[in-house]
């Protein structure tokens, strides 16, 4: 079941960041970002989603945010499946509904960041109908490059 989030999973959505390989310090700051959001303390725009399996508690989430100064432009800044529940199709569908979720809302374009060396995670998003649109080398740490995918979900 794909759901808003709520403040009662912020516990089981940390876990799964830290399932996926957040280091601490990410992990840190994940908490402070649902903190604020589900405070109410930010910008009402952007939203968590969470996957929800009745009999195994929470799989997956995702967080999105639209790019400031653009028209309808949105950055998919986290999407995550628990380890032992990847590959059975949750983070297409997971991602489609942030599409779904952003083109109801008017979004126009949807950006999502890796790093290169993720091939898995790079093939997933080509599978998905994303585009590679740039690589930003050594962004992340010397010899870690970025690299951005796109989707436009309203091309008017």
């Amino acid at each position: 079941m794909i759901r808003p989030t709520t403040p009662d999973d912020t516990t089981a959505l940390i876990a799964v960041a830290n399932a996926i390989g957040f280091e601490p310090k990410e992990l840190d700051e994940l908490g402070k970002m649902l903190a604020d959001y589900l405070g109410g303390n930010s910008d009402s725009d952007h939203f968590w989603i969470s996957d929800d399996d009745d009999s195994d508690g929470l799989v997956g989430v995702a967080y999105c945010e639209p790019e400031r100064m653009t028209d309808q432009t949105w950055n998919l800044q986290l999407i995550a499946i628990r380890p032992d529940r990847q590959g059975q199709g949750r983070g297409g569908k997971l991602l489609r509904y942030v599409e779904e979720t952003l083109k109801a809302r008017g979004g126009r374009m949807l950006l999502v960041e890796t790093l290169a060396s993720f091939e898995r995670t790079r093939t997933f998003y080509a599978k998905c109908g994303y585009e590679e649109e740039a690589r930003i080398r050594d962004f992340y740490t010397a010899g870690a490059d970025k690299i951005v995918f796109r989707k436009l979900l309203n091309a008017d």
